[in-house]
């Protein structure tokens, strides 16, 4: 606890950036749970639900990569900070959405995911600027637990908020995030780099332009395809992720048919995980430098699927609620780990100038492979059965672990480039 205070305190930067995040996830769980809340309302779809998650998933597929190369490109405190704007802009349509205009919903989820994948890659090639080399994993760790507050808040606000006043308050209170964390980000030092400079000034005409971008396109896929650290995390990524569709497509009907449980205990089994990811988050900005990263994530992998398997495996003999709820809380303790050495390694072997590029080209791997594992989760979850595709997932999760471990052992710690 006192490395946390310690980078906490020396870090003016990092403390509002942390605050900043934790205003505006807060308001985005909110808005997404209570979204999905009013668009069934409305509808009586579930197949209009389906298409929310939809909307959410196809900028990512298509923007990610591109946009990692403006992220590169542009100040990353800018992007930002305009990236905010515009997702306060771009809410207002929900204002007028009603059971005629439901479209507005969808409209506004795609123009969100849009701009989101400009802000992403920024905010992740950022943080290494506002900490030294050593307090990388702390400051990692920090921001995942702020993703985990904000969903165990803003997922319980939503719902109560929606019912309050309806999706107008709802709509309202995550602008009004947007704007507060758009300040709080506009108070950050960080000094434009020279690389962000020199690429805006190049080129003049549109086809020089069009030639330049697919040229640092181009070297981010590269860098990411030969530099072995950055290929071994990618290829965990798209396995894992693959699980997570998995995942969120099977889980509720899991917990329905498998553990016989009900809808307000479902919601009770995916909030608490939250709890142990705040948890493994202060264990993980505990450690700071002392962690190596390849062995967080890998370990961290293991026993998250290890964890997983004996999840969806024990209904088998004892189809009870409450060991759900206790095994959730404690995946979340490994699963804050995984996040943090992912992160870190990612941060430490990409070049400054290509991190945005790196991080865009992982919001593309985390989309496809998030749609393909839902669509195989739907199809292969009636043929097979729901415990044995979830536990596919788990045991995904267990051998991209070891797998991590074996590849990197060699890992050493690295100050940026």
């Amino acid at each position: 606890m006192r490395l946390i205070w310690w980078t906490l305190a020396q870090h003016r930067d990092l403390r509002l950036l942390l605050i900043a995040g934790l205003i505006s996830q807060t308001g985005d769980w909110a808005l997404r749970v209570g979204l999905a809340y009013y668009v069934y309302v409305l509808t009586g779809s579930t197949v209009a639900s389906a298409a929310m998650l939809l909307a959410s998933f196809v900028p990512q597929m298509v923007l990610g990569s591109v946009a990692g190369v403006f992220a590169d490109r542009w100040d990353h405190r800018t992007t930002m900070v305009v990236a905010n704007l515009l997702q306060a802009f771009g809410l207002l349509p929900l204002l007028a959405a009603n059971a005629d205009r439901v479209w507005l919903v969808y409209v506004v989820l795609l123009w969100q995911g849009c701009v989101q994948q400009f802000f992403l890659p920024a905010e992740r090639s950022l943080i290494p600027q506002l900490v030294p080399g050593e307090r990388l994993v702390t400051a990692n760790a920090l921001t995942g637990q702020i993703g985990d507050i904000a969903r165990l808040v803003g997922s319980a606000a939503g719902g109560v908020v929606v019912a309050i006043g309806r999706i107008s308050l709802l709509t309202l209170l995550d602008i009004a995030s947007f704007l507060l964390a758009a300040m709080l980000i506009r108070w950050l030092h960080t000094p434009e780099t020279d690389v962000a400079s020199k690429v805006r000034a190049a080129g003049v005409s549109l086809s020089h332009r069009l030639a330049t971008l697919r040229q640092e396109w181009v070297s981010g896929v590269r860098l990411a395809s030969h530099e072995r650290t950055l290929r071994v995390v990618m290829i965990f990524l798209l396995v894992t992720t693959l699980g997570e569709g998995i995942m969120s497509t099977l889980f509720a009907p899991f917990v329905r048919d498998a553990l016989h449980g009900t809808s307000q205990q479902y919601g009770l089994i995916v909030s608490v995980q939250a709890v142990g990811g705040i948890a493994g988050g202060l264990l993980a900005a505990g450690l700071g430098h002392r962690a190596n990263p390849a062995q967080l994530l890998g370990w961290g992998a293991f026993t998250f699927g290890a964890i997983d398997l004996i999840t969806f495996l024990y209904p088998l003999w004892h189809p009870a609620v409450w060991p759900a709820v206790i095994l959730m809380v404690a995946v979340g303790i490994p699963g804050a780990f995984m996040t943090a050495g992912a992160m870190t390694l990612l941060q430490r072997h990409a070049t400054v100038s290509h991190r945005g590029r790196i991080f865009g080209a992982l919001g593309a791997i985390e989309g496809i492979s998030v749609v393909a594992g839902t669509v195989a989760a739907g199809i292969l979850g009636d043929l097979v059965g729901i415990i044995p595709v979830l536990s596919v997932q788990g045991a995904g999760y267990l051998f991209a672990g070891l797998a991590v471990v074996a590849a990197l052992r060699p890992e050493r710690e690295l100050v940026s480039r």
